[in-house]
């Protein structure tokens, strides 16, 4: 097969080390937080660079992510397709690729939005990459917990981006996402719980069992439904999101006491996709109340 046919298929195997649905939230959360950040339109300069370099530096470090988790991928049936399990890819240039886009995502939040965001934006790299993916991850069932602080950094990213700072406003959303990760994540981890005791990973469904992950995503779930009402209390947003943020809650509350009281995987599976529509129509409820008052 020549150079040019591979090239297509080349692109999508490293574009598949990126995680671009991840990727995808990580920037959609990123971005309203760069809207929210101004009054009326932001500047469209930062926003358009700032998520280039967002996103350029996430997909780089789930790029390490596979890279380091490689051989638990290969047991587990949800990862075992990725490039390097399959021996499409080699540990050399997942490691190139990595550091080559990383390192232009750095270099363009440095260059063109501002020094803040690219330090930020560097803490967030590292605690994914290693904090969570390295050093959490195989050590406590506590790991989506705490590593969970990387993944609600986006929207304090897209903040610093507009402004160059890190308002109380932020904090605030950073502490939804901190607080829908864990009943988000432990959705999949249930029906996926043989996968992670084939890898012996400290899961925790695996280490604590069905009944109990399935009672802390109820509580973890009534948390943040009180957490998504700070908004509205401290005159961040308005009646609309209000309204949306109960209704969004409350739907994900049902899911949670739904798989308590009658578990599936089925149900489970449900869940776990539901918590992601759920993210995305909070924040895009914020931003639609942002401009609608």
């Amino acid at each position: 097969m020549t150079t040019l046919a591979l090239a297509p298929r080349r692109f999508r195997q490293f574009l598949a080390l990126a995680k671009p649905r991840v990727v995808s939230l990580i920037v959609f959360t990123a971005v309203i937080g760069m809207f929210l950040a101004a009054p009326g339109l932001p500047p469209a300069a930062p926003v358009f660079f700032a998520t280039i370099g967002i996103a350029l530096v996430a997909g780089a470090a789930a790029a390490i992510n596979c890279l380091v988790e490689q051989k638990i991928d290969a047991v587990m049936q949800r990862t075992r397709i990725r490039p390097l399990p399959r021996g499409e890819l080699t540990s050399l240039q997942t490691l190139t690729f990595a550091c080559i886009v990383g390192a232009i995502g750095l270099w363009v939040l440095f260059r063109f939005v501002n020094p803040l965001t690219m330090w930020l934006t560097l803490a967030t790299f590292v605690g994914y990459a290693v904090i969570y993916t390295v050093l959490l991850k195989p050590a406590t069932p506590q790991n989506i917990v705490i590593g969970g602080a990387s993944g609600a950094m986006p929207p304090v990213l897209g903040w610093a981006a507009v402004t160059g700072e890190i308002a109380p406003e932020a904090l605030l959303l950073f502490l939804i996402i901190f607080i829908w990760t864990p009943p988000h994540f432990w959705s999949l981890a249930l029906y996926r719980r043989d996968d992670y005791a084939r890898a012996r990973l400290p899961m925790l469904p695996v280490t604590h069992g069905q009944r109990y992950t399935q009672l802390m995503i109820v509580l973890y779930t009534v948390v943040l439904v009180a957490v998504t009402m700070m908004p509205f209390v401290i005159r961040m947003s308005g009646v609309l999101y209000l309204v949306a943020a109960l209704a969004l809650g409350g739907r994900f509350l049902w899911y949670a006491l739904r798989l308590q009281r009658d578990y599936s995987d089925k149900l489970a599976r449900a869940t776990f996709r539901y918590s992601i529509v759920y993210l995305a129509a909070l924040f895009s409820a914020l931003l639609l109340d942002h401009y609608w008052r």
